[in-house]
């Protein structure tokens, strides 16, 4: 059994990149400055407390009063949401319920879709088990070249990393879909048979758990440029009812005023 090592993902985010959380921490480092040194002229009693004290010391309340409003859960939404902007700037990254499609040139037998389980491990053929979550596809493919070398002479193979996504909403066919990151929207809701004549076409939302994803998907942004990953939910919102009947209100209201016109005649 081959064992892959994880591809490390550097975040272009800065760690604390919210202005309270950096108050928070320049102000934990003040403190415990002040409990090392037992001076510190922002604290009224201290060797070096002084009228200084009463100018700066509010200003240092100030900045622990703001950062502590800050919700305990910021620092962890925030590096969700960094890690899913370097989701998407790094789409060819392998992830559990991805699905594996291997191909190699003249062994059928080796050949097929291979399902990354929620450990991030694919069962491939006459490998075994190998794990794979964090590992960039090429990378995955580099290594599985010489893995089937040791059973094939020069193995010509291919990979190609499908997300499982779900298409739900106004389409005609709703299901869960195997999409590849280079298709776009559009490819993605013609998977499931297009979009019903009561569908927002230019209005997808991208969900995730429950929750909607703050990106703007217009329909022919490839997938590969969006956060979205396997598990993820693309949902076409219906039009509103007015809108989708709104020959009949107006037939409807060309009707009542005809007959109010020849009511009052």
């Amino acid at each position: 059994m081959i064992s892959g090592t994880p591809c490390s993902v550097t975040l272009a985010e800065p760690l604390f990149p919210r202005a309270s959380d950096r108050m928070l921490l320049g102000a934990g480092f003040v403190l415990k400055w002040c409990l090392v040194f037992r001076s510190c002229p922002f604290v009224p009693g201290s060797e070096r407390g002084s009228s200084l004290s009463m100018r700066a010391g509010p200003i240092l309340w100030a900045l622990l009063a703001t950062a502590a409003s800050t919700p305990l859960g910021s620092l962890s939404a925030q590096a969700d949401v960094a890690s899913s902007r370097a989701a998407g700037d790094s789409a060819d990254i392998v992830r559990p319920g991805d699905l594996i499609r291997l191909k190699i040139w003249r062994e059928p037998e080796m050949s097929g879709d291979v399902t990354v389980d929620e450990q991030g491990v694919a069962t491939l053929p006459r490998i075994g088990a190998l794990r794979v979550s964090g590992v960039r596809a090429d990378s995955l493919k580099r290594l599985l070249v010489r893995s089937y070398a040791k059973y094939l002479r020069d193995p010509s193979v291919d990979i190609t990393v499908l997300r499982r996504v779900t298409v739900l909403g106004a389409v005609r066919t709703p299901n869960v879909y195997h999409i590849e990151p280079t298709m776009t929207v559009a490819d993605a809701l013609a998977l499931a048979g297009g979009a019903t004549p009561e569908g927002k076409q230019d209005q997808v939302e991208l969900r995730r758990r429950g929750d909607a994803v703050a990106v703007k998907l217009s329909r022919g942004v490839r997938l590969r440029d969006t956060p979205i990953r396997s598990g993820d939910e693309l949902y076409v919102p219906q039009r509103s009812w007015f809108s989708r009947n709104a020959g009949l209100v107006l037939g409807g209201v060309g009707t009542a005023v005809s007959i109010l016109y020849f009511a009052f005649r």
